[in-house]
């Protein structure tokens, strides 16, 4: 039986895969490297500094310490630029994440730094929807690595211990992403997985094992999950 439900966030909660594009490929052509939008979505599931640090590499340019969190800091100054007139976070995705509040343990598990996604969170007036929320951390490795999934489920069972509850073991658990290294990693935490296709195609979802794939969360709720996973 599913007892938890994990979100990636970039993609799934807030469809934004296509502005941070945006604002990097602003922000790095002032410093005369070329993103493609090849190259933006051949990196999806790294943190910004990995990020960063392959745009700059692709060209053969030496980034330092400094100029990598300049760059990292001006491109969340301009995505957040970017959603404050239209925040892309449909109405029906935050009515599926308190739908399933209720019957789920919630959390988030992103490469986002924490600073954007209690940021978007608060925006969409769904920051008390997730207990647990897993960012990008310097001792941590990124997608597909499962190592966020699996700190998301100890997180989760820290709380349920505290609650004086049963652990959650990762067989119970469902991960949302939007694009293959997310559903690499939690197939690798031996998570189930829905697969969404804000970002990329159903058929590469499909070819990363995604067990369900569907174009649209706003269509679900919680009795859709419980039926498709138990």
């Amino acid at each position: 039986m599913i007892q938890a439900i994990l979100f990636d966030f970039n993609g799934v909660i807030i469809n934004d895969e296509r502005i941070h594009l945006k604002a990097y490929r602003e922000v790095l052509a002032t410093e005369g490297v070329e993103l493609t939008d090849d190259d933006y979505f051949s990196c999806l599931g790294m943190d910004d500094v990995a990020f960063t640090r392959a745009a700059f590499a692709r060209v053969n340019k030496p980034v330092t310490e400094e100029l990598m969190r300049e760059v990292i800091r001006r491109e969340h100054e301009l995505h957040r630029k970017f959603i404050a007139e239209e925040l892309p976070v449909a109405s029906g995705v935050v009515a599926f994440i308190k739908g399933l509040a209720r019957h789920y343990n919630l959390g988030i598990v992103s490469m986002a730094e924490r600073s954007e996604i209690d940021h978007v969170l608060k925006l969409a007036g769904i920051s008390d929807q997730f207990p647990v929320v897993v960012s990008a951390a310097r001792d941590l490795s990124h997608k597909p690595a499962p190592d966020c999934y699996l700190l998301g489920l100890s997180l989760l069972n820290e709380r349920r211990q505290r609650l004086r509850k049963l652990p959650i073991l990762a067989s119970e658990c469902v991960v949302i992403e939007d694009a293959p290294p997310g559903i690499e990693a939690a197939r690798a935490a031996g998570m189930r997985t829905i697969g969404v296709t804000t970002t990329v195609s159903e058929e590469t979802l499909r070819e990363a094992h995604a067990d369900v794939v569907t174009p649209n969360l706003g269509d679900w709720n919680a009795d859709a999950v419980r039926h498709l996973f138990g």
